[in-house]
């Protein structure tokens, strides 16, 4: 594995991708007036895409978000911002269901920068496109996970500007979805 640094300052696998992940497809504008492709008329082959890569790969029989499936793409539904640790700053978008949360290339929300952090799946955050809920929920890890100073031991509902500890990490977490904005509703 070949970690590069982009010009924003996330790191990513060069060996898998060509520009980096993180940051996002540049130019893309979505309007409410776009018509969403209906199941029907998807494609039997789904597109394999990581955290909003731009150009996909063919995959017969991928797994995909339900949110995904319905709307035609995998939107942001909230935000972790890191308030202190390593990465300082940085945030992290969260995405419909169930996002782990580790230092590996592969987890949904990457903190790479806190060695203290479980390679793979030291918490989870989810979000239920159907009740515009979000969940923190312990992962499969060693590592503990806190939420506003009080150990994650099952899932937790998670509020507007709840902290969030892991490691040495301190985030802060932030819903663009709830009941007054949703994609599903949008996309309809």
């Amino acid at each position: 594995m070949k970690l590069i640094r982009c010009e924003r300052g996330h790191y990513y696998d060069s060996q898998q991708h060509t520009r980096c992940p993180s940051c996002g497809v540049t130019g893309l504008a979505i309007q409410n007036n776009e018509q969403v492709q209906s199941a029907k008329t998807q494609p039997e082959a789904m597109l394999t895409q990581v955290r909003g890569q731009a150009s996909g790969v063919a995959d017969v029989g991928v797994t995909v978000a339900m949110v995904r499936k319905k709307i035609g793409i995998d939107p942001v539904v909230g935000w972790l911002v890191c308030i202190e640790g390593p990465e300082k700053g940085r945030d992290y978008r969260v995405r419909s269901e169930r996002n782990a949360i580790g230092r590996g290339a592969d987890m949904a929300i990457c903190i790479s920068g806190d060695e203290a952090i479980s390679r793979e799946n030291h918490a989870y955050i989810n979000f239920n496109p159907r009740k515009a809920s979000f969940r923190i929920a312990p992962g499969d890890s060693r590592g503990m996970t806190y939420l506003n100073g009080e150990e994650v031991d099952v899932p937790m509902p998670l509020q507007a500007y709840d902290r969030i500890e892991l490691g040495q990490t301190h985030l802060l977490f932030l819903p663009l979805c709830s009941e007054k904005f949703n994609w599903e509703i949008q996309g309809e």
